[in-house]
């Protein structure tokens, strides 16, 4: 019995030995698997990826052929692929992504170019050449935003920490109602847009402005923008009354511009003594290369250098309405070029009689220059009479959450 008593600490012992041997070889070894990366279309893990950006000088034949890809494929890619990727329209600062052989080789298989935060060109050397434009996954939020003016309207979108292609997006809009270089600190503005994101994460900037609310000198203006046209598709500002924003005539022949000189024929000049000399046009002031701009569609009828008007063209829109554009650093326009409003037909500068950089724009009404300012200038066609019930539906929601932002 002495000697069963002694066994049974040992016992118990050799049988918890055992069991924790049973669960060490039993015990299951976990592998790490790597995470698959997918970019572009392409298992990042496949490749050694090299990332940089273009830089002065860079060609597209010296990139890769310091990853030893042949002359003959790069000529190849330079000849073959224009449509889809322009090798000499990689502009300096732009990204790009070699995806390289994973060998001692490290020899570029694929070469990406980053058109933009969205657009992007691929051109694949494996097996048989191939190039190819592709776009990274888009979704698109609706958001928000006002302001009130304080001193401009970059710096009020600054503040409030809006995109500034947001000024330029509603002086768009609104390049028919209001001076955007005489807007007023207490102007004020509501807006309903899109934002775009890269994989619902990357901010990609702005998509569309769906809705806006502009108060200027007190008066509301309110834009929507909607298909009128379906024969073309393309989308168009109106008014809450399905009236057109747009007008015949733009508002100035340059963007953000101040008003130097106004039309007046009662001025009198002091290098001149004083004397009176009628100034029948607006001057617009801008820096030097400033882009001018037709205010609308018309025929060139002018385009030279002349005494005092420096570089000058002339565009005749209708048989009413002729303007002019003065003292330009160069002209883009030959007579006889049709033009469309808003295209650039030249570039501020100083040539002939002038004392700083500034186009002199000139408007003439059944053969009388006269100010256009104070012409009530033709508008655009209102929205057809069939297409305004399924405008007002659209609008209504819209309007409401303009309405309802706060200032």
């Amino acid at each position: 019995m002495k000697k069963l008593t002694l066994l049974l600490p040992i016992l118990l012992l050799l049988l918890t030995a055992c069991s924790t041997d049973l669960k060490d070889d039993t015990e299951e070894i976990t592998e790490v698997v790597p995470e698959i990366i997918e970019e572009y279309g392409y298992i990042l893990n496949d490749f050694n990826v090299v990332r940089d950006t273009v830089r002065p000088g860079d060609t597209f034949g010296d990139i890769l052929d310091a990853y030893g890809v042949t002359q003959d494929k790069i000529f190849a890619v330079a000849t073959r692929f224009q449509d889809s990727f322009d090798v000499r329209k990689m502009v300096v600062g732009k990204p790009y992504v070699l995806l390289n052989s994973r060998d001692s080789l490290n020899q570029t298989q694929v070469f990406i170019y980053e058109k933009n935060k969205v657009d992007y060109a691929v051109v694949d050397f494996r097996d048989s050449i191939s190039a190819y434009t592709n776009r990274k996954p888009v979704s698109y939020v609706e958001k928000s935003a006002s302001g009130v003016i304080t001193s401009s309207l970059y710096q009020t979108m600054a503040d409030n920490d809006l995109s500034p292609y947001m000024s330029e997006r509603l002086a768009n809009i609104y390049a028919w109602t209001i001076n955007f270089f005489a807007i007023q600190p207490g102007d004020r503005f509501r807006v309903v847009y899109t934002e775009k994101f890269i994989n619902d994460s990357i901010p990609a900037g702005l998509d569309e402005i769906k809705a806006a609310y502009f108060e200027h000198k007190g008066k509301p203006l309110y834009a929507f923008s909607f298909v009128g046209d379906t024969v073309n598709n393309i989308p168009d500002f109106y008014d809450e009354n399905a009236e057109n924003l747009r007008r015949a005539f733009l508002k100035a022949p340059v963007k953000f511009s101040r008003i130097s000189s106004r039309y007046n024929l009662k001025r009198r000049i002091k290098y001149y003594g004083y004397k009176l000399r009628p100034h029948k046009g607006t001057d617009f002031a801008a820096n030097i290369g400033t882009p001018i701009m037709a205010t609308a569609d018309g025929t060139v009828t002018k385009s030279e250098r002349r005494g005092g008007n420096g570089n000058y063209v002339k565009i005749r829109h209708n048989s009413t309405y002729e303007t002019q554009y003065l003292h330009m650093k160069s002209r883009n326009v030959k007579v006889g070029d049709f033009v469309r409003q808003g295209d650039v037909i030249g570039w501020v500068g100083m040539t002939g009689n002038t004392g700083g950089p500034h186009v002199c724009y000139r408007f003439w009404k059944n053969g009388r220059q006269v100010d256009p300012f104070k012409e009530d200038l033709p508008t655009s066609e209102p929205l057809s009479e069939q297409l305004q019930p399924q405008y007002f539906e659209f609008i209504a929601p819209l309007k409401e959450k303009l309405d309802c932002i706060s200032f």
